[in-house]
């Protein structure tokens, strides 16, 4: 059973015509048709119904069809990753998501600037799912978010856990109070302004999630587009929000930062490489990273590629 049989399947699962998926396939129907019963022969077992019209998949072709969905994504991944790799050593593309752009993500490209300043990098502004889709699809090589989610092809790395603050007005009566912490109970009747919208999940889950772990309910928040719509509409009194602690020089002018009470409330900052990715660029990120890290005071858990 090669990869074409299953190509071959799948176009004729989902065509439901032997002669439109020749079509799809560019090929002509005997050979199609040839090909599908020596799979069934190799098998063992009838894959597709030929009494029905439209043809029909007999329980098993079901069970068969959904695996060789996953097979070919799996193979279609797997030459989307290899060919980006094979293009590893002139450039380095990185996926982040805005509130670590804001916080010290500029001082690691420079340091590793530093360190290989013959390699090009890109950046590109992708939240923590799509970064998964484009270490799959090739598009990036690795990526900085605070979400997780489980693919095969991927390895996570939580290389701290960065404390959240609670963005007010400095109108507000929790800055007025001169308040030095504040407990998430507190924020439960009170207009939360959570980003972003789209595309979903997004740090808006994460954020009610930590509500809801609590038993607590954030009963009135409104969804904004971006961590800068939300720092504006508090800048401007219309409600508060929730920003990891390393944002607190935006606006600070016009908007006080408390932070939660132990400091208990927080974040993750996730790297996600491809699994079995050992690339000496990828290690000097990683080493940069910690190098910062250690500069700032911060707590970690030290990993290795």
């Amino acid at each position: 059973m090669e990869l074409r049989h299953l190509r071959y399947f799948v176009a004729v699962a989902e065509e439901k015509s032997f002669n439109k998926a020749a079509a799809r396939l560019y090929i002509s129907q005997p050979p199609l048709s040839r090909q599908i019963k020596q799979l069934e022969e190799e098998i063992g077992v009838t894959l597709i119904d030929r009494e029905n019209r439209p043809l029909k998949l007999t329980e098993a072709g079901e069970f068969f069809y959904d695996h060789a969905l996953q097979i070919l994504k799996k193979s279609d991944d797997l030459r989307a990753m290899t060919i980006r790799k094979g293009n590893f050593d002139n450039t380095l593309s990185i996926g982040f998501v805005s509130s670590i752009l804001y916080g010290i993500l500029p001082k690691v490209i420079a340091r590793f600037r530093e360190v290989y300043p013959n390699v090009e990098i890109k950046l590109y502004e992708l939240n923590s799912w799509q970064q998964t889709q484009g270490l799959v699809d090739g598009k990036i090589d690795v990526g900085f978010g605070r979400l997780l989610f489980e693919d095969a092809s991927i390895r996570r790395m939580v290389l701290r856990e960065e404390s959240l603050v609670v963005a007010v007005p400095v109108g507000h009566p929790l800055a007025k109070e001169g308040r030095t912490s504040v407990r998430l109970m507190d924020l439960t009747n009170e207009n939360l302004l959570l980003y972003p919208t789209a595309p979903r999940p997004s740090f808006i889950d994460y954020v009610l999630e930590l509500f809801d772990a609590r038993n607590l309910k954030a009963n009135y928040f409104t969804e904004v587009r971006e961590l800068h719509v939300a720092l504006g509409l508090v800048a401007a009194g219309e409600g508060l929000t929730i920003v990891p602690k390393t944002l607190e020089h935006l606006r600070s002018q016009e908007v006080t930062y408390i932070p939660f009470e132990d400091g208990l409330i927080t974040s993750p900052i996730v790297m996600s490489v491809r699994h079995f990715d050992k690339s000496e660029l990828l290690k000097t990120l990683l080493n940069v990273t910690y190098q910062i890290y250690d500069a700032e005071g911060f707590d970690y858990k030290r990993e290795k590629i």
